[in-house]
Order: structure tokens, then C-alpha cells, then sequence
């Protein structure tokens, strides 16, 4: 297994010029998680791309849902295959129902069963008014941040058994909310709760259910959501915003033997921010 590739994706660069740190030149990988196969939604760039990446270079193949961008799914592709393992590509949309069974199919077909699932996919708008958010926002933001991640769970779980991992990324706003996401913090508060439902649903089975909650990161996400950059992160203590190499090091902690004895908890990763829960 190589212990060296490119450490950034430059498909996606926010505006102040940075280019988002996928995973660090000496992070060295430690076979944590040799052999595992695992699934990402939204894994073809910012932190799905990082988580993606970071597990090649602990051994695991992966595989990883995207719904629209090519250059960037191949670009995940060509640095996973760059640490020695497999990256399977499956394009589409997540809350259509006929795509998610596809998925589990196709995963059911390749690896027979799997060992890590990442619910990682997520959209925001941003908007200063409750009475600017749409219906159409409302039930979009939704559709794909909450309402298929509990369906693409659904469908992969016959193809987990004990001692496998369900990580999903929430966000700080679950936490603290956000006057200009509101819809979006909505949804990240719902998959907080779907952590904690669902791992103590599964606890019998010995399938352990966490997630991640980011703050401020640089991802394309942000670039594209946000027209000034300037002050991005700027608020908290470490008066900065993250890098996906940052953030990806934990769902490995997630996946791996090292949390053993962890379900239905939640890493926090926001530069300092204190929120409670």
C-alpha cells in the first residue's frame, strides 16, 4: 500500500484562492482498515472526497456516489487508485428511489456484503429570510439531505452485519442553528436524531451508527453556496477555517477498530466552537 499521493484536488478552488487540502503529504496510513469495503455518498469531493482518500490509504476499497460531477467523481477515483485500491463510481441521485437500489445491487454484486457506509451527501442555499426559502428549497434540501439518507441506509443494510459502521456527517448548525441556512440547519438537526435513533436500533446486531460534525471547511460546497469568502471561519477560535484533511481522519477513527465502543456519539470538528448536546 503507497503511504504517498497528491494532497490536493485542484478541480474546485474557493475564491480567496486556497486550495482545499484533501489529505496531508505525511499522513501516514496504518492499515486500519485493511480489506473493508466501503460507501460514500457525496464522496467526489471536499469532505467525502478527503474521507475517501484517507480510507485507501488505511486499505479499504471504496466506492463512491455522486450525482452530477464528473471531472471531480474521476479525479476521487484517480487518487483512491493512486493509494493501491479500488474506487467504484456510481452516478445519480440519491432520492430517487430506483437509483438507490441500484447502488445496494451493484455493491451487492461487486463486494457481496460492506463493512463502512458514510452518509456524507448534502446540499444548502443560502437565504436571510425565512420568507425568501421556497417550498421547492425546503423540500429539496430535505429530499437529499435526510429523506434519502434514511432510505439509502435502508437499502444497504442487508449487506451489513455485526461489527459494521454508519457514519453520517451532520454539521455544527445542528447544534447552534444558522440564521441564513435554516432549511439546511433543519435537516442536519434531523440527522442527529437518526444517529441516535438508529444506533440504538442496531446495537443488538453490533452495527455501530456515529457521526461527524463539521464546522466551517473549505469545500466546494461553500464556494459555490456563499458570495464572500472573506471572513469564512473567521469567527472561530482558531479564527480559521478547516481543511477535508482535517476533518477525514476522524470518520477513519469511526471506521476502524478503535471505536469499538462507540455508538450513537458525535465528533465535533469546528475550530474551537463549545455546543452542547
Amino acid at each position: 500500500m503507497k503511504t504517498q499521493n497528491k494532497s490536493q484536488s485542484k478541480s474546485k478552488v474557493p475564491k480567496d484562492g486556497i486550495f482545499p487540502e484533501i489529505i496531508r503529504n505525511d499522513y501516514q496510513g496504518s492499515r486500519k482498515l485493511l480489506g473493508k469495503k466501503a460507501v460514500i455518498s457525496g464522496g467526489d469531493s471536499g469532505i467525502g472526497q478527503a474521507v475517501a482518500v484517507h480510507f485507501a490509504r488505511e486499505g479499504a476499497d471504496v466506492a463512491i456516489i455522486y450525482k452530477e460531477s464528473v471531472d471531480d467523481a474521476k479525479e476521487t477515483q484517480r487518487l483512491v487508485e493512486q493509494e493501491g485500491q479500488k474506487c467504484l463510481l456510481l452516478k445519480g441521485d440519491l432520492t430517487r428511489k430506483s437509483f438507490r437500489t441500484q447502488c445496494a445491487e451493484k455493491i451487492k454484486s461487486e463486494w457481496k456484503g460492506l463493512d463502512i457506509l458514510v452518509n456524507n451527501a448534502g446540499i444548502h442555499t443560502s437565504k436571510d429570510h425565512l420568507e425568501t426559502i421556497s417550498d421547492e428549497q425546503i423540500q429539496q434540501t430535505f429530499d437529499t439531505n435526510i429523506i434519502s439518507m434514511i432510505s439509502f441506509t435502508r437499502s444497504f443494510l442487508p449487506l451489513m452485519g455485526k461489527g459494521a459502521r454508519i457514519i453520517c456527517t451532520t454539521s455544527v448548525t445542528a447544534y447552534r442553528g444558522s440564521d441564513h441556512l435554516i432549511d439546511y440547519a433543519a435537516t442536519k438537526g434531523a440527522i442527529l436524531s437518526f444517529i441516535r435513533s438508529l444506533s440504538a436500533n442496531l446495537a443488538e446486531k453490533g452495527i455501530l451508527v456515529n457521526g461527524v460534525a463539521p464546522g466551517p471547511i473549505w469545500t466546494p460546497l461553500v464556494k459555490e453556496a456563499f458570495d464572500d469568502l472573506s471572513t469564512f471561519g473567521k469567527d472561530t477560535p482558531l479564527k480559521r477555517a478547516g481543511q477535508p484533511s482535517e476533518v477525514a481522519p476522524a470518520y477513519v477513527f469511526l471506521a476502524s477498530e478503535d471505536a469499538s465502543y462507540i455508538t450513537g456519539e458525535v465528533i465535533h470538528i469546528n475550530g474551537g466552537d463549545f455546543v452542547g448536546g
